[in-house]
């Protein structure tokens, strides 16, 4: 059986990645895919770049913090994160 190896650039797995599991796939140049070797995913690159573009979306506001509620029906405003004094 032949060793993986990985591909170009490191895509996460999308399906352990929406599970807080950060884990690179592989990649396999007979089928043409990649597969992940803990929760047996398979994809296209297409199809693995669609759906870790879903997967960013929970992260979006990561670096920013709430500035205000605002009152109902307003929008809820942003600001940067400073980070922490040292």
């Amino acid at each position: 059986m032949a060793q993986a190896t990985k591909g170009k650039l490191n895509y996460r797995c999308p399906s352990c990645f929406m599970r807080d599991i950060d884990i690179d796939m592989f990649y396999d140049s007979h089928t043409e895919e990649y597969y992940c070797l803990r929760c047996s995913f398979r994809g296209k690159r297409g199809e693995v770049l669609k759906l870790n573009q879903q997967a960013r979306y929970r992260y979006k506001a990561l670096k920013l913090r709430v500035a205000d509620f605002g009152e109902d029906n307003e929008p809820v405003s942003f600001k940067p994160h400073e980070g922490g004094a040292q």
